[in-house]
């Protein structure tokens, strides 16, 4: 930061500092969401292919050995499936979406708080405005008929770079949520595509084949 930007992130008061504790949240919380949906992100038409295949090859241990190498939750839930291939139809739906149920929370952990940072940053630049608004106040009434442009402009860059720098990190801040959960969407139909795809595969194919052999 140069010493020109500084003074001026300066003149903004104590509220700057907290909009920036606030703004360096919100990347941290997004970079670390990035990635981890970024590796529970698979190619599930291809690892369900593999699974079936495994499956009809009568290699259920391999085929869950390979839903544990797999990263993500819907490798998760294929495995709940396969450790319930025998049960019934009722009682492989429910281990399906018991499973689902478990890995959506994970998914979207912190999303919210990006949320709460993204509605929270412009109220706290409206507080730096108001408390700007303030000392501008105070000092035209301590200088009385002296008081100079030059002594009121304090207030005035604290209520203008409070209220700028809240909407710098609510902006983003919103983005970035709005982002994360269309992600979250994309893995949770990827989820209920591949439990039913595995329930209809299990309850048709996979017991008629084992029915033929015995």
């Amino acid at each position: 930061m140069t010493a020109f930007s500084y003074s001026v992130f300066a003149r903004g008061g104590p509220v700057m500092w907290l909009l920036v504790v606030l703004g360096l949240v919100a990347l941290v919380i997004f970079a670390e969401r990035m990635l981890y949906l970024h590796r529970a992100q698979i190619r599930s038409t291809e690892f369900l292919s593999g699974i079936k295949n495994l499956l009809l090859k009568d290699r259920l241990m391999e085929a869950l050995t390979l839903c544990e190498e797999t990263p993500g939750p819907m490798a998760k839930v294929v495995r709940a499936g396969l450790r319930h291939a025998t049960d019934d139809e009722q009682g492989l739906r429910f281990a399906v979406q018991e499973a689902a149920i478990v890995e959506i929370p994970v998914l979207e952990r912190r999303i919210s708080a990006l949320a709460a940072i993204a509605q929270i940053a412009p109220l706290f630049g409206l507080l730096g405005t108001l408390l700007g608004m303030i000392k501008t106040f105070w000092l035209f009434n301590q200088g009385g008929n002296y008081a100079t442009p030059t002594v009121l402009a304090g207030g005035m860059w604290e209520a203008l770079l409070t209220a700028a720098a809240g909407l710098v990190v609510a902006i983003p801040a919103h983005l970035a949520r709005h982002f994360l959960a269309g992600r979250v969407r994309a893995l949770v139909q990827d989820m209920e595509w591949a439990g039913n795809e595995l329930m209809r595969f299990l309850l048709r194919d996979y017991r008629q084949r084992n029915g033929e052999k015995q």
